[in-house]
């Protein structure tokens, strides 16, 4: 199984940090996102990674190499221009050779200890007509909730986990087939995923358990609150080239 990493991002929420630095190489516990992606992949078996990068490629190309320190073989995708989630997407096509019918997609924002043998699973279980299946886990309320009877608070829970409602991950198992459905420049999310609901061709794998640990690094707060969630999972790399 191969996957992709879409890691052209600006991180523009995430300045001063990005304006020297990708979003993925952003540390979390003194180890950049992508170190843990790759260490996460390498975990589960995934033997080769194609990397999409665009902002400041050099850098993650100098720390991630050729992806021998994380147990990987990496090859790079280049955004000469940004083209959105979809476009990053689709100019990796040549990457993803014919006879690997199914692969791996997460953004190159995301941390997680999901297992993602279960998005295998269920894409080559329902091999029928189906492109893609995603991972959706419970949605982690933004904000603080009170809870109150009569007009009168009763109690207070801080970003709870809304378990009755589930969110997407932002991880993927897809069909090479997808590559047809990507714009040339777009939104994976506004322009592919609402075309395939549409068709009744994107499956949807529940990861309802609350103790699956998953946060997407959008602001310097979500860096605090992952480095709480992840402290006792750091992996054993560092900021060095291979």
């Amino acid at each position: 199984m191969k996957a992709v990493i879409l890691a052209g991002g600006l991180g523009k929420r995430l300045r001063p940090l990005t304006n020297e630095r990708p979003k993925t190489m952003i540390e979390v516990c003194g180890v950049p996102i992508i170190g843990w992606q790759l260490d996460w992949l390498a975990r589960h078996g995934v033997r080769h990674v194609i990397i999409s990068i665009g902002y400041l490629k050099q850098i993650v190309m100098d720390y991630v190499g050729s992806g021998a320190k994380f147990g990987v073989s990496v090859e790079y995708s280049y955004e000469d221009e940004p083209l959105g989630t979809g476009g990053g997407l689709k100019i990796t096509r040549n990457l993803v050779r014919r006879e690997e019918r199914n692969f791996l997609m997460l953004y190159g924002d995301i941390l997680t200890d999901l297992d993602p043998s279960r998005l295998i699973e269920d894409m080559e279980s329902n091999a029928g007509d189906a492109l893609g299946t995603l991972a959706a886990i419970p949605l982690r309320s933004p904000f603080g909730i009170v809870d109150f009877d009569r007009g009168r608070a009763k109690s207070f829970r801080e970003k709870p986990i809304l378990d009755e409602y589930l969110m997407n991950a932002g991880v993927y198992c897809f069909s090479r087939d997808i590559f047809d459905y990507l714009p040339d420049r777009g939104s994976l999310e506004s322009v592919t995923l609402p075309l395939l609901a549409k068709e009744n061709k994107l499956l949807v794998s529940a990861y309802p358990s609350l103790s699956t640990k998953w946060r997407s690094i959008d602001s310097h707060k979500d860096i605090d609150e992952a480095e709480l969630e992840f402290a006792k999972d750091v992996p054993d790399i560092r900021m060095v080239t291979s």
